[in-house]
Protein backbone atom coordinates (compact mmCIF):
# COMPACT_ATOMS: atom_id res chain seq x y z
CA UNK A 1 0.00 0.00 0.00
CA UNK A 2 2.70 2.66 -0.76
CA UNK A 3 1.62 6.21 -1.68
CA UNK A 4 1.92 6.88 -5.40
CA UNK A 5 5.51 8.71 -7.12
CA UNK A 6 3.97 11.16 -8.24
CA UNK A 7 5.22 14.12 -6.01
CA UNK A 8 3.70 17.83 -5.48
CA UNK A 9 6.04 20.50 -4.74
CA UNK A 10 5.85 20.16 -1.57
CA UNK A 11 6.63 16.83 -0.97
CA UNK A 12 3.58 15.60 -0.67
CA UNK A 13 1.85 12.84 -2.72
CA UNK A 14 0.18 14.77 -5.58
CA UNK A 15 -3.36 13.47 -4.82
CA UNK A 16 -2.40 14.71 -1.39
CA UNK A 17 -1.46 18.27 -2.60
CA UNK A 18 -3.65 20.60 -0.13
CA UNK A 19 -3.32 23.55 -2.55
CA UNK A 20 -4.81 21.37 -5.38
CA UNK A 21 -7.34 20.43 -3.00
CA UNK A 22 -8.52 23.82 -2.06
CA UNK A 23 -8.35 24.86 -5.94
CA UNK A 24 -10.73 22.35 -6.74
CA UNK A 25 -13.04 22.89 -4.09
CA UNK A 26 -13.12 26.69 -4.88
CA UNK A 27 -13.91 25.79 -8.30
CA UNK A 28 -16.57 23.84 -7.37
CA UNK A 29 -18.22 26.01 -4.74
CA UNK A 30 -18.33 28.50 -7.95
CA UNK A 31 -21.58 26.29 -8.60
CA UNK A 32 -24.81 26.99 -6.76
CA UNK A 33 -25.53 23.37 -6.55
CA UNK A 34 -29.26 22.82 -5.62
CA UNK A 35 -30.76 19.54 -6.16
CA UNK A 36 -31.94 19.27 -9.44
CA UNK A 37 -30.85 23.02 -11.13
CA UNK A 38 -29.22 23.81 -13.98
CA UNK A 39 -26.09 24.62 -11.44
CA UNK A 40 -25.94 20.91 -10.10
CA UNK A 41 -26.11 19.71 -13.26
CA UNK A 42 -23.05 21.81 -14.78
CA UNK A 43 -21.17 20.79 -11.08
CA UNK A 44 -21.64 17.37 -12.45
CA UNK A 45 -20.42 18.12 -16.25
CA UNK A 46 -17.76 19.54 -14.03
CA UNK A 47 -16.73 16.30 -12.21
CA UNK A 48 -17.05 13.94 -15.08
CA UNK A 49 -14.52 16.29 -16.71
CA UNK A 50 -11.96 16.08 -14.14
CA UNK A 51 -12.39 12.87 -13.90
CA UNK A 52 -12.12 12.25 -17.41
CA UNK A 53 -8.90 13.88 -17.61
CA UNK A 54 -7.34 11.79 -14.45
CA UNK A 55 -7.82 8.40 -16.69
CA UNK A 56 -11.81 7.41 -15.66
CA UNK A 57 -14.64 6.73 -17.75
CA UNK A 58 -16.92 8.82 -16.95
CA UNK A 59 -20.40 9.91 -17.83
CA UNK A 60 -23.34 11.68 -16.22
CA UNK A 61 -26.92 9.94 -15.69
CA UNK A 62 -29.46 11.94 -15.62
CA UNK A 63 -32.56 11.17 -13.54
CA UNK A 64 -35.99 12.52 -12.87
CA UNK A 65 -37.70 12.51 -9.28
CA UNK A 66 -38.53 15.50 -7.17
CA UNK A 67 -35.53 17.75 -5.76
CA UNK A 68 -36.76 18.41 -2.43
CA UNK A 69 -37.58 17.01 0.73
CA UNK A 70 -39.35 20.17 2.86
CA UNK A 71 -42.42 19.84 0.48
CA UNK A 72 -43.25 16.29 0.66
CA UNK A 73 -42.68 16.09 3.98
CA UNK A 74 -44.00 19.42 5.04
CA UNK A 75 -47.43 18.73 3.21
CA UNK A 76 -47.64 15.53 5.20
CA UNK A 77 -47.08 17.15 8.31
CA UNK A 78 -49.30 20.42 7.79
CA UNK A 79 -52.14 17.65 6.74
CA UNK A 80 -51.38 16.14 9.91
CA UNK A 81 -52.01 19.51 11.98
CA UNK A 82 -54.98 20.08 10.12
CA UNK A 83 -56.52 16.40 11.10
CA UNK A 84 -55.74 17.10 14.78
CA UNK A 85 -57.13 20.19 14.97
CA UNK A 86 -60.55 18.88 13.52
CA UNK A 87 -60.36 15.75 16.34
CA UNK A 88 -59.52 17.99 19.07
CA UNK A 89 -62.65 19.35 19.72
CA UNK A 90 -64.30 15.72 19.75
CA UNK A 91 -63.20 11.94 18.83
CA UNK A 92 -62.80 11.59 15.27
CA UNK A 93 -62.06 8.31 13.59
CA UNK A 94 -61.95 10.27 9.97
CA UNK A 95 -59.24 12.77 11.15
CA UNK A 96 -57.15 10.04 12.92
CA UNK A 97 -57.20 8.44 9.58
CA UNK A 98 -56.06 11.06 8.06
CA UNK A 99 -53.26 12.01 10.36
CA UNK A 100 -52.32 8.39 10.71
CA UNK A 101 -51.67 8.31 6.98
CA UNK A 102 -49.67 11.62 7.03
CA UNK A 103 -47.87 9.95 9.30
CA UNK A 104 -47.23 6.93 7.23
CA UNK A 105 -46.44 9.16 4.31
CA UNK A 106 -43.95 11.08 6.19
CA UNK A 107 -42.29 7.96 7.01
CA UNK A 108 -42.34 6.28 3.44
CA UNK A 109 -40.55 9.35 2.42
CA UNK A 110 -37.62 8.35 4.78
CA UNK A 111 -34.49 6.29 2.68
CA UNK A 112 -34.34 3.40 2.25
CA UNK A 113 -38.36 3.84 1.66
CA UNK A 114 -40.60 3.71 -1.24
CA UNK A 115 -41.35 7.73 -1.53
CA UNK A 116 -44.81 7.30 -2.79
CA UNK A 117 -45.87 10.94 -1.69
CA UNK A 118 -43.10 12.75 -4.20
CA UNK A 119 -44.35 10.97 -7.32
CA UNK A 120 -47.13 13.15 -7.44
CA UNK A 121 -45.20 16.29 -6.78
CA UNK A 122 -43.35 18.29 -9.55
CA UNK A 123 -40.27 16.66 -11.37
CA UNK A 124 -36.82 17.89 -11.77
CA UNK A 125 -33.73 16.90 -13.27
CA UNK A 126 -30.94 15.38 -11.10
CA UNK A 127 -27.80 14.72 -12.35
CA UNK A 128 -25.45 11.72 -10.96
CA UNK A 129 -21.44 11.14 -12.44
CA UNK A 130 -20.74 7.55 -12.63
CA UNK A 131 -16.74 7.12 -13.31
CA UNK A 132 -15.11 3.46 -13.36
CA UNK A 133 -11.11 2.82 -13.31
CA UNK A 134 -9.22 -0.67 -13.18
CA UNK A 135 -9.20 -3.33 -15.00
CA UNK A 136 -12.48 -3.82 -17.23
CA UNK A 137 -12.81 -7.86 -16.19
CA UNK A 138 -12.36 -7.41 -13.00
CA UNK A 139 -14.13 -9.91 -10.76
CA UNK A 140 -14.62 -7.49 -7.38
CA UNK A 141 -15.70 -4.08 -7.45
CA UNK A 142 -15.10 -1.43 -5.12
CA UNK A 143 -18.13 2.04 -5.39
CA UNK A 144 -17.00 5.17 -3.62
CA UNK A 145 -20.04 7.68 -3.42
CA UNK A 146 -19.88 11.06 -2.91
CA UNK A 147 -22.13 14.01 -3.85
CA UNK A 148 -21.86 17.08 -5.70
CA UNK A 149 -25.23 19.07 -4.66
CA UNK A 150 -25.30 21.29 -1.63
CA UNK A 151 -28.02 21.93 0.36
CA UNK A 152 -30.74 24.59 1.84
CA UNK A 153 -29.88 26.14 4.85
CA UNK A 154 -32.29 26.30 7.79
CA UNK A 155 -32.43 27.53 11.41
CA UNK A 156 -32.70 24.04 12.52
CA UNK A 157 -29.46 23.94 11.22
CA UNK A 158 -28.35 26.93 13.88
CA UNK A 159 -24.85 26.03 15.05
CA UNK A 160 -26.05 28.03 18.25
CA UNK A 161 -28.24 24.89 18.95
CA UNK A 162 -24.64 22.54 19.74
CA UNK A 163 -23.45 25.16 21.16
CA UNK A 164 -26.24 26.03 24.01
CA UNK A 165 -26.83 22.23 24.61
CA UNK A 166 -23.17 21.76 25.29
CA UNK A 167 -23.21 24.80 27.60
CA UNK A 168 -26.29 23.58 29.79
CA UNK A 169 -25.87 20.07 29.38
CA UNK A 170 -22.11 18.76 28.81
CA UNK A 171 -22.55 15.49 30.01
CA UNK A 172 -25.78 14.77 27.68
CA UNK A 173 -23.49 15.92 24.87
CA UNK A 174 -20.61 13.62 25.68
CA UNK A 175 -23.15 10.76 26.34
CA UNK A 176 -25.04 11.01 23.12
CA UNK A 177 -23.47 8.34 20.26
CA UNK A 178 -25.61 9.24 17.66
CA UNK A 179 -26.79 12.69 15.82
CA UNK A 180 -30.01 14.27 17.17
CA UNK A 181 -32.98 12.50 15.85
CA UNK A 182 -34.18 15.64 13.43
CA UNK A 183 -37.07 13.71 11.19
CA UNK A 184 -38.98 12.22 14.37
CA UNK A 185 -40.97 14.96 14.58
CA UNK A 186 -42.56 14.63 11.46
CA UNK A 187 -43.55 10.94 12.26
CA UNK A 188 -44.30 11.71 15.88
CA UNK A 189 -46.47 14.88 15.67
CA UNK A 190 -48.46 13.04 13.04
CA UNK A 191 -48.63 9.51 15.03
CA UNK A 192 -49.36 11.80 18.54
CA UNK A 193 -52.28 13.60 16.21
CA UNK A 194 -53.84 10.28 15.11
CA UNK A 195 -53.51 8.64 18.74
CA UNK A 196 -55.60 11.97 20.12
CA UNK A 197 -58.31 12.17 17.27
CA UNK A 198 -58.79 8.60 17.94
CA UNK A 199 -59.29 8.43 21.61
CA UNK A 200 -60.54 12.28 22.13
CA UNK A 201 -57.64 13.17 23.86
CA UNK A 202 -57.18 16.60 23.53
CA UNK A 203 -54.38 17.26 25.12
CA UNK A 204 -52.62 14.33 22.76
CA UNK A 205 -54.40 16.06 19.41
CA UNK A 206 -53.25 19.39 20.37
CA UNK A 207 -49.76 18.46 21.36
CA UNK A 208 -49.85 16.56 17.70
CA UNK A 209 -50.79 19.13 15.92
CA UNK A 210 -48.33 21.51 17.11
CA UNK A 211 -45.25 19.50 16.38
CA UNK A 212 -46.99 18.79 13.05
CA UNK A 213 -47.51 22.60 12.49
CA UNK A 214 -43.79 23.25 14.19
CA UNK A 215 -42.69 20.75 11.78
CA UNK A 216 -44.26 21.43 8.83
CA UNK A 217 -42.99 25.86 9.32
CA UNK A 218 -39.10 23.93 9.61
CA UNK A 219 -40.16 22.45 6.18
CA UNK A 220 -41.08 25.62 4.76
CA UNK A 221 -37.87 27.65 6.37
CA UNK A 222 -35.34 25.38 5.03
CA UNK A 223 -37.52 25.90 1.12
CA UNK A 224 -37.23 29.20 1.39
CA UNK A 225 -33.49 29.87 2.51
CA UNK A 226 -30.36 30.08 -0.11
CA UNK A 227 -28.58 27.10 -1.34
CA UNK A 228 -25.09 26.79 0.92
CA UNK A 229 -21.58 26.83 0.03
CA UNK A 230 -21.53 23.21 0.21
CA UNK A 231 -17.46 22.84 0.83
CA UNK A 232 -17.27 20.44 3.68
CA UNK A 233 -20.82 18.81 2.71
CA UNK A 234 -19.93 17.81 0.31
CA UNK A 235 -17.67 19.14 -1.73
CA UNK A 236 -15.07 17.26 0.20
CA UNK A 237 -15.92 14.36 -1.28
CA UNK A 238 -15.92 15.20 -4.55
CA UNK A 239 -12.42 16.24 -4.20
CA UNK A 240 -12.00 12.86 -2.67
CA UNK A 241 -13.10 11.55 -5.23
CA UNK A 242 -10.91 13.45 -7.61
CA UNK A 243 -7.79 12.45 -5.47
CA UNK A 244 -8.58 8.53 -5.27
CA UNK A 245 -8.77 8.69 -9.68
CA UNK A 246 -5.35 11.14 -9.24
CA UNK A 247 -3.64 8.21 -7.40
CA UNK A 248 -5.14 5.03 -9.43
CA UNK A 249 -4.07 6.74 -12.54
CA UNK A 250 -0.13 6.74 -10.96
CA UNK A 251 -0.69 3.58 -9.52
CA UNK A 252 -3.77 1.33 -11.26
CA UNK A 253 -5.37 -1.33 -9.19
CA UNK A 254 -4.40 -4.93 -10.68
CA UNK A 255 -7.55 -7.12 -9.75
CA UNK A 256 -9.94 -4.11 -8.70
CA UNK A 257 -12.58 -2.17 -10.29
CA UNK A 258 -13.32 1.47 -9.11
CA UNK A 259 -16.32 3.04 -9.61
CA UNK A 260 -16.47 6.75 -8.49
CA UNK A 261 -19.98 8.33 -7.85
CA UNK A 262 -21.40 11.34 -7.00
CA UNK A 263 -24.89 11.75 -6.76
CA UNK A 264 -27.46 14.12 -6.27
CA UNK A 265 -28.29 13.94 -2.62
CA UNK A 266 -29.69 17.12 -1.28
CA UNK A 267 -33.21 15.56 -1.50
CA UNK A 268 -32.85 12.34 0.82
CA UNK A 269 -30.81 10.60 -1.03
CA UNK A 270 -32.80 10.41 -4.52
CA UNK A 271 -29.64 10.54 -6.37
CA UNK A 272 -28.51 7.56 -4.72
CA UNK A 273 -31.82 5.93 -4.84
CA UNK A 274 -31.89 6.40 -8.83
CA UNK A 275 -28.49 4.71 -8.46
CA UNK A 276 -29.63 1.97 -6.86
CA UNK A 277 -32.11 0.81 -9.23
CA UNK A 278 -30.02 1.23 -12.18
CA UNK A 279 -26.88 -0.46 -10.91
CA UNK A 280 -27.45 -2.77 -8.10
CA UNK A 281 -28.25 -5.83 -10.17
CA UNK A 282 -25.48 -5.96 -11.73
CA UNK A 283 -23.42 -5.40 -8.87
CA UNK A 284 -23.21 -8.88 -6.72
CA UNK A 285 -23.18 -8.64 -2.78
CA UNK A 286 -20.43 -11.18 -2.54
CA UNK A 287 -18.27 -9.17 -4.66
CA UNK A 288 -18.65 -5.38 -4.39
CA UNK A 289 -17.71 -2.82 -1.07
CA UNK A 290 -19.31 0.25 -0.57
CA UNK A 291 -17.48 3.55 0.99
CA UNK A 292 -19.19 6.55 1.46
CA UNK A 293 -17.48 9.59 1.63
CA UNK A 294 -19.52 12.56 3.42
CA UNK A 295 -18.58 15.91 4.75
CA UNK A 296 -14.75 14.84 5.29
CA UNK A 297 -13.51 18.67 5.99
CA UNK A 298 -14.54 18.70 10.30
CA UNK A 299 -11.60 18.22 12.82
CA UNK A 300 -11.94 14.61 13.55
CA UNK A 301 -12.30 12.09 11.07
CA UNK A 302 -14.24 8.67 11.72
CA UNK A 303 -15.88 6.00 10.61
CA UNK A 304 -19.58 5.94 11.08
CA UNK A 305 -21.04 2.91 13.33
CA UNK A 306 -24.19 3.04 12.02
CA UNK A 307 -27.48 5.58 10.51
CA UNK A 308 -30.87 6.07 10.02
CA UNK A 309 -33.21 8.08 10.24
CA UNK A 310 -35.77 6.35 12.17
CA UNK A 311 -34.15 3.81 13.57
CA UNK A 312 -30.56 2.91 13.08
CA UNK A 313 -28.91 0.26 10.78
CA UNK A 314 -25.41 -0.77 12.34
CA UNK A 315 -22.72 -1.23 9.39
CA UNK A 316 -21.78 -4.62 8.65
CA UNK A 317 -18.82 -5.49 11.33
CA UNK A 318 -15.90 -6.72 8.66
CA UNK A 319 -16.60 -3.53 6.90
CA UNK A 320 -15.88 -1.31 10.34
CA UNK A 321 -12.90 -3.91 11.43
CA UNK A 322 -11.41 -3.56 8.01
CA UNK A 323 -11.10 -0.04 8.38
CA UNK A 324 -10.48 0.81 12.16
CA UNK A 325 -7.17 -1.82 11.43
CA UNK A 326 -6.11 0.50 8.07
CA UNK A 327 -6.56 3.61 10.22
CA UNK A 328 -4.59 1.97 12.82
CA UNK A 329 -1.67 1.25 10.97
CA UNK A 330 -1.61 4.78 8.79
CA UNK A 331 -1.56 6.49 12.15
CA UNK A 332 -4.73 7.90 11.13
CA UNK A 333 -6.90 8.49 15.11
CA UNK A 334 -10.86 8.31 14.40
CA UNK A 335 -13.69 9.51 16.14
CA UNK A 336 -15.23 6.83 18.36
CA UNK A 337 -18.43 5.25 18.43
CA UNK A 338 -20.97 7.45 16.38
CA UNK A 339 -23.88 7.06 15.01
CA UNK A 340 -25.55 9.07 12.50
CA UNK A 341 -29.39 9.79 12.99
CA UNK A 342 -30.16 10.77 9.34
CA UNK A 343 -29.11 9.41 6.44
CA UNK A 344 -25.96 9.28 3.70
CA UNK A 345 -25.83 7.98 0.22
CA UNK A 346 -24.87 4.77 2.52
CA UNK A 347 -28.40 3.93 3.60
CA UNK A 348 -28.85 2.25 0.05
CA UNK A 349 -26.53 0.04 -0.25
CA UNK A 350 -26.54 -0.70 3.74
CA UNK A 351 -30.03 -1.84 3.26
CA UNK A 352 -29.40 -3.99 0.79
CA UNK A 353 -27.00 -6.48 2.38
CA UNK A 354 -23.28 -5.15 0.88
CA UNK A 355 -20.30 -5.12 2.72
CA UNK A 356 -20.76 -1.25 3.22
CA UNK A 357 -18.96 1.78 5.30
CA UNK A 358 -18.99 5.65 5.71
CA UNK A 359 -16.52 7.52 6.00
CA UNK A 360 -16.88 11.31 7.86
CA UNK A 361 -16.19 13.56 10.09
CA UNK A 362 -17.05 15.65 13.17
CA UNK A 363 -16.10 18.96 15.74
CA UNK A 364 -15.74 18.65 19.24
CA UNK A 365 -19.34 18.84 19.38
CA UNK A 366 -20.10 15.52 17.46
CA UNK A 367 -21.73 17.84 14.79
CA UNK A 368 -20.01 18.27 10.76
CA UNK A 369 -18.82 21.53 10.68
CA UNK A 370 -20.83 24.35 9.50
CA UNK A 371 -23.68 21.74 8.67
CA UNK A 372 -26.10 23.08 5.82
CA UNK A 373 -24.90 26.53 7.31
CA UNK A 374 -23.45 29.83 4.94
CA UNK A 375 -20.52 29.38 6.41
CA UNK A 376 -19.55 25.72 4.65
CA UNK A 377 -16.58 27.61 2.35
CA UNK A 378 -13.54 26.36 1.39
CA UNK A 379 -11.81 28.07 3.96
CA UNK A 380 -13.56 26.59 6.41
CA UNK A 381 -12.38 23.33 5.82
CA UNK A 382 -9.55 21.50 7.69
CA UNK A 383 -7.43 20.04 4.54
CA UNK A 384 -5.43 17.53 7.67
CA UNK A 385 -8.45 15.71 7.94
CA UNK A 386 -9.33 15.71 4.34
CA UNK A 387 -6.16 14.39 3.14
CA UNK A 388 -6.34 11.63 6.63
CA UNK A 389 -9.76 10.81 4.73
CA UNK A 390 -8.06 10.14 1.14
CA UNK A 391 -5.23 8.31 2.79
CA UNK A 392 -7.57 5.69 4.33
CA UNK A 393 -9.60 5.37 1.49
CA UNK A 394 -6.80 4.47 -0.74
CA UNK A 395 -5.71 2.05 1.61
CA UNK A 396 -9.08 0.58 1.39
CA UNK A 397 -9.01 0.03 -2.04
CA UNK A 398 -5.02 -0.82 -2.39
CA UNK A 399 -6.16 -3.74 0.30
CA UNK A 400 -9.39 -4.65 -1.15
CA UNK A 401 -7.43 -4.97 -4.29
CA UNK A 402 -4.57 -7.38 -2.56
CA UNK A 403 -7.08 -9.56 -0.81
CA UNK A 404 -10.96 -9.30 -0.60
CA UNK A 405 -12.35 -9.52 3.04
Amino acid sequence: MSAPSATSAAGAPAHLDRAWMRELLEELCGFERETGSPGERAAARWLAGRLGEAGAEARVEEERAHPTFWWPLGLACGAAALAALAGRRRRSLPAAAAALAAAALAADELPPNGRRLRRLLPQGTLANVVATMGPAGAERTVVLVAHHDAAHSGLVFHPAIPETLNRVAPALLRAADTSPPLMWPAVGGPLAAALGAASGNRALASAGAAVSAAFAAGMADIGLRPVVPGANDNGTGVVALLAIARALAERPTERLRVLLVSTSEEALCEGMRAFARRHFPALPRESTFFCCLDTLGSPHLLVLRGEGMLGVREYPRRSLELLDGLAGELGIPLFPNLRLRNATDGIYPLAAGYECAAVCSCTDLKQPANYHWPTDVPENVDYETLADAIRLVEALIRRLDERWL
